[in-house]
Parts: C-alpha cells; structure tokens; sequence
C-alpha cells in the first residue's frame, strides 16, 4: 500500500489497552493490527508459533523477515504490530530510526496496568469478550514490585522519546482513556494516512476490572502509604539543566606498560595521580606517559592490556571549586583562563586582583571572591549564562557519566582515601607499591581553604553542586588530617 509510511508499530506494554486498541484499528478500513509479533515466547498472540510463514527459528535468525512478511500478506492495507519492552529489541532499534514506519505510543495509569496484570496474572484472564464469564479477583499490593513496573516503563519511553527527538520524528500519542474516543481514533487514521473514519464504535473486548482500585487490593492502606511517599513532582531531585559531557578521551591518561587508564577530573588531585602513574610506568619498563589518545589509539591500548583497571578521583565540591577558581580565575598567566577571568570581574561582579599577592587581597576578600565564584558556577550550571562550562568546574557526575561513553571507571576514589585506593588498585593488578605524595597547594591561593571556611561557602558549594553532594554523597567539608 503506497502512502506517507509503510507501516505502524504500537509502542505499549502489558494491560495497557493495547488489545483494544488493535481491536479499534482493525474496525477502519486501510489499517490491520496484528498482535505481539516480537514476543520472545509466542508470535502473535498465546500458543501461536508461526506467522505469516515464519517460525519462531526463522524470527530469531532475521527478525526483519516476519516484518516483510507480515506486510506482503495483506499488500491492500497498512499494517503494523504491537510492540512492548521485552520484546526483540533489534526490533525496536530498526523501527524507531526507519521514518517509513509510523509510531504510535499508548499510555495508561502505570497504577492501573500495575493492579490490571497482578489480577490476569492470577485469575488467567488475559481478556474478557463476556462479561458473564469475568473473573474477580483482588490481589496484595507489592511497593517495590510496583517501584521496579514504574522504573522500567520510564526506561522504555524515555528511549522512545530520546530517539524521536534525535531523529527529527514525530509520533502519535493516546491514553487508554481516549480509546473509546472516535474523534480521536479517527486522527489517528488521519496520522496514518487512511482517509476512512470511524462512524461508531463496536468491540468484543469488554473492561475487565472496572471497580475502585481499592477495591481491587487486599491491602489498600499499604498501597495508599506507599504512593504517597513518590515524589510526583520532582521535589527531590535537583535541576539537571547542565549540559552532558562527551568521554574527553584526549585527556585520559595512561602508560605504555603499566595497566592503568586514569580519567582526570579537573581541579581534583591530577598532579598527584600523574606523578604516581607515571612513576609506575617507569617501574613496568617505560619512559614516560603517552601522548593523548583518540578513540582508536584508547581502543587499542586496551587490548594490548588485558586486565587493566580505569579510575578517575573525586574530590569535595567546595576543594574542588576553590582549585579551580585559584588555578584558572584568580592566577593570571598561561593556562589561565584571562577572558572568562575579565567577564567574571566586569558581568559576575567578581572583585578580583591585580595580583593576588597584594596585600589589600587578604582572606576576607579570598572569601568574597570564592563566594561570588560559587554563585556563577551555580549560575553556569544552570544554563544562566553565556560562558561555557568548562570541565574545570562542571560537575563531576557529569564529567564521571561523559568518561563512562569510552571508559567506564572500575574504580571511583574519594581524595581523602586516594593513598589506600591506589594501594588496592596496585594489589588488583600485582603491582609493586609506590607512595603518593602530598598534593601540591592551588597556585595563587594566598591562603588555604581552612582559613576561610564557614557554614556559608559551604551552603554555596552545596547549591552549586547539588547533583555532586547527592550523587556521591558528600557531607561538609573538613580539613584533611
């Protein structure tokens, strides 16, 4: 059949009313919906092991053969299939990049379709044509079996969605609720292309729980307790408006013999882990460290090195904020930031120095800088600003989760135990062990962190940082020691 697409997928999942929305589809004239083709234990539909002429053998070898099939069978009439979560995912990839299939996502109360399966699941009853031979049935509310049903259908759309949006495609939307809508379900024959419409609507299917959800729990007390504990809005969870982070495989660090892939964090202790790695590297046999990798050279380091292990070191948000701000705002020279240090001054309402040794420069007015820092970082982060985020302060969540595209880290070490994570990293890979030595202070601090900490860099740091603090779990900062 010619026309804007050469078939549709339904992307739903279980009890969700796509049943009756194929039973829908299959009323106008131009569209034919089959069932769960891509079911990993059935095709179609519950016992059926072949369709269209193609076996659950001949499905798994070339999944794209039934899809084939499937259309040549009825060549008069656009037609598509059901599509869930658990169902072949080569499947889904193929059809969410291929623009001649048409999308369709189907939606309902997650605590609906929850209760809906638990019910079928124990009465047998996977759908009703007769209500007189309904079976009821209440079953007890589990909150972390619902936890996990709620985790993996935003998985499954959020995939849906990140891939139509990264393709320039669009899809049609409806609710369970707007199945019995015809006015809906007649756009949804105008999305497809078919120029017939539904006059009225007629279905063998019939609802198979229509009480109170209540009433279809032995426990709803339990289950009331547990939904009001769900942060529907998002209370807890903090702004994530910085943008993400690529895997920054240039600045990876490593050897040619010794097995470890360092990740560095800007404004983290990297000085320090150079000059051990490097150490190491001479002790395996090897002069100095290697140039910077791209991805080919990464990819080939790694298998000239089985058994290598990768990490990357953290370090409080507020030390890491004072570094940087030290390293590339307050100091002036080469590898400085000068122009963002100038708009700082002039847009941020920073009050930098000259030179920070001057004497005016003390610590009440260190203290003001780094506070006047936090709040741009906060800024920054959140998209409030013209400056790039740089690595030197982005979060390290994000700068962990860009590493992680190339090289995910084995290990995450916390500054305060580098010594002994590296020593275990030594012992993971038989290594001789090397002493760390101390990190080296910011240049251009013209006094330390300590001199100058109080409840309200810390309050700064922490809404800055909010993603860093949760993510790692990092409470107030203390002086090392």
């Amino acid at each position: 059949m010619a026309g804007r697409y050469d078939g549709f997928v339904v992307l739903a999942a279980m009890r969700t009313g796509s049943n009756l929305l194929a039973d829908r589809l299959n009323q106008i004239e131009g569209l034919r919906c089959h069932g769960e083709l891509f079911n990993p234990h059935f095709l179609g539909a519950p016992g059926q092991q072949a369709a269209f002429g193609v076996s659950r053998a001949a499905r798994e070898a070339d999944p794209m053969r039934l899809l084939a099939a499937m259309r040549a069978a009825t060549p008069d009439a656009l037609t598509g299939f059901r599509l869930f979560p658990d169902h072949d995912p080569r499947v889904l990839a193929a059809l969410l990049a291929d623009r001649r299939w048409a999308k369709i996502v189907l939606s309902r109360n997650p605590l609906e379709s929850f209760v809906s399966r638990g019910i079928a699941a124990k009465t047998g009853q996977w759908q009703l044509t007769a209500v007189k031979t309904a079976k009821a049935a209440r079953i007890r509310f589990d909150p972390d079996a619902f936890e996990a049903h709620l985790g993996a259908l935003d998985d499954f759309r959020r995939h849906v969605r990140a891939v139509l949006q990264k393709t320039g495609q669009g899809a049609f939307h409806i609710h369970y609720e707007e199945l019995g809508d015809p006015e809906v379900l007649n756009g949804l024959a105008r999305f497809l292309g078919v120029e017939a419409q539904l006059r009225a609507l007629s279905s063998r299917l019939k609802k198979q729980n229509p009480a109170d959800l209540r009433e279809c729990v032995t426990n709803p007390r339990a289950m009331e307790r547990a939904l009001a504990r769900r942060d529907r809005f998002g209370l807890d969870d903090p702004p994530e408006f910085e943008p993400s982070r690529g895997p920054a495989v240039p600045r990876i660090q490593a050897g040619a013999c010794a097995p470890f892939l360092f990740l560095p964090i800007l404004g983290a202790p990297v000085e320090t882990v150079v000059d051990w790695l490097a150490r190491h590297e001479i002790a395996a046999g090897g002069a100095t460290l290697m140039p910077a990798f791209d991805r080919k050279a990464l990819r080939q380091w790694k298998r000239r090195h089985p058994g290598h292990r990768s990490f990357t070191v953290i370090r409080h948000p507020l030390a890491r904020a004072h570094e940087s701000f030290c390293r590339y705002i307050l100091a002036r020279g080469p590898g400085t930031y000068g122009a963002i240090r100038e708009r700082l001054a002039h847009h941020h309402g920073l009050a930098l120095p000259e030179d920070p040794a001057e004497a005016a420069y003390d610590a009440a007015a260190h203290r003001a800088a780094l506070l006047g820092f936090l709040g741009f970082v906060k800024r920054n982060l959140s998209a409030q600003t013209g400056l790039r985020t740089d690595p030197a302060w982005a979060s390290q969540t994000a700068l962990v989760q860009g590493f992680a595209a190339a090289a995910p880290p084995d290990l995450v070490i916390r500054e305060e135990r580098l010594a002994a994570s590296l020593a275990y990293l030594e012992e993971m890979t038989d290594r001789p062990h090397l002493p760390v030595a101390g990190a080296p202070p910011p240049p251009a601090a013209p006094v330390t962190l300590a001199d100058i900490y109080d409840t309200r860099l810390e309050a700064a740091a922490r809404a800055a940082y909010q993603r860093d603090y949760m993510m790692f779990g990092f409470g107030a900062w203390a002086p090392p020691g």
